[in-house]
């Protein structure tokens, strides 16, 4: 059965799923889930995903969700093929979890509040809020500050080959380039590390949304 991917196309967190199904070469049926028309809080959506959010995904029976838990599961099951995500190493998968988790404590707060400030609230009505929106900036820009260091001496976060953590940064750091927030290229290794990996065919492929 062919893995069935449940989200919106364009959703941040379905895209962190659907790069890591690409760059693993995983075939997957896309199933749209209109968060327009609230179809993420419909009854037959919550009980495969009782918080009411997207993506998950059915794979054979097995329902996950949680994009980060879903990337996981897919770059361990499937690591025989495509591109190696979760290193066996005890070494090497130390410092891959150690860029894990830097993404989610130190780089996931600051893009997705900016993102839900200046385009997500706009979308559903609200009003940005510059005073928030202007400190959440001031944080991504000291984190990328340490990013920069890091990236100095090796060419990904978790070493000198790529892993999850470095896919999971690329679809709010999408966003925030888009909002025209550039704190990467006054920075000249995450400049260079970004680049990398958003020229990635993988990326490239689901960047613009999923068919």
């Amino acid at each position: 059965m062919v893995l069935k991917l449940y989200g919106f196309p364009t959703s941040t967190c379905t895209l962190r799923v659907a790069v890591v199904l690409k760059e693993k070469n995983v075939p997957f049926e896309f199933h749209m889930v209109d968060l327009t028309k609230g179809e993420h809080k419909a009854p037959a959506f919550v009980a495969n995903q009782p918080f009411g959010q997207v993506p998950y995904i059915d794979d054979d029976g097995l329902i996950l969700y949680e994009s980060r838990a879903i990337c996981r599961y897919i770059a361990a099951k499937y690591a025989s093929q495509g591109t190696v995500l979760i290193p066996t190493d005890p070494k090497a998968h130390a410092l891959f979890e150690q860029a894990a988790s830097t993404e989610t404590s130190n780089f996931d707060p600051s893009v997705s509040g900016l993102a839900w400030e200046l385009r997500f609230t706009v979308w559903f009505g609200g009003k940005t809020d510059e005073a928030r929106a202007k400190s959440l900036q001031a944080q991504l820009a000291a984190k990328l500050d340490a990013y920069d260091v890091i990236l100095s001496k090796q060419k990904y976060l978790g070493g000198d080959e790529i892993t999850l953590a470095d896919l999971f940064h690329l679809p709010y750091g999408a966003i925030v380039l888009d909002l025209g927030i550039d704190e990467f290229s006054s920075r000249p290794n995450v400049k260079k590390w970004w680049d990398t990996i958003s020229s990635r065919p993988s990326w490239v492929a689901v960047k613009d949304g999923i068919a």
